[in-house]
């Protein structure tokens, strides 16, 4: 092994180390959102970044340990996050369409926050 294999190796592993720690406080982050919310949307996406979060922790330990089925498996998650979100999309879509009191005060709320923030 030459000493730029060798820098590259150490290289590699300080920076998977590296991304799962940023991942790890992005993870908290994510969670705050979807307990704090405030809306029904808001939590949706916070749950689709948290199928991206955690495809990036399956990547970065498939990295660390060598062992690549991992990415298969990272593959096949954001597959199913996509369409969990999609799902939850229609759903949303579906309440607001039926008229749901709590989809429609959450829409005035959120029009009236955007409003007075400009």
């Amino acid at each position: 092994m030459s000493a730029l294999d060798a820098f590259a190796d150490a290289y590699l592993a300080w920076a998977v180390k590296a991304s799962l720690g940023i991942l790890s406080i992005s993870f908290l982050i994510i969670v705050y959102r979807i307990v704090k919310g405030p809306s029904l949307p808001d939590r949706v996406v916070a749950l689709d970044m948290l199928v991206a979060v955690g495809i990036g922790f399956i990547a970065a330990v498939g990295l660390l340990t060598g062992y690549y089925l991992y990415i298969d498996i990272a593959i096949t998650l954001g597959l199913v996050g996509f369409l969990a979100t999609v799902a939850f999309a229609r759903f949303i879509l579906n309440r607001g369409a039926a008229g749901d009191a709590t989809i429609m005060d959450e829409v005035k709320d959120s029009i009236r926050r955007r409003e007075a923030g400009q």
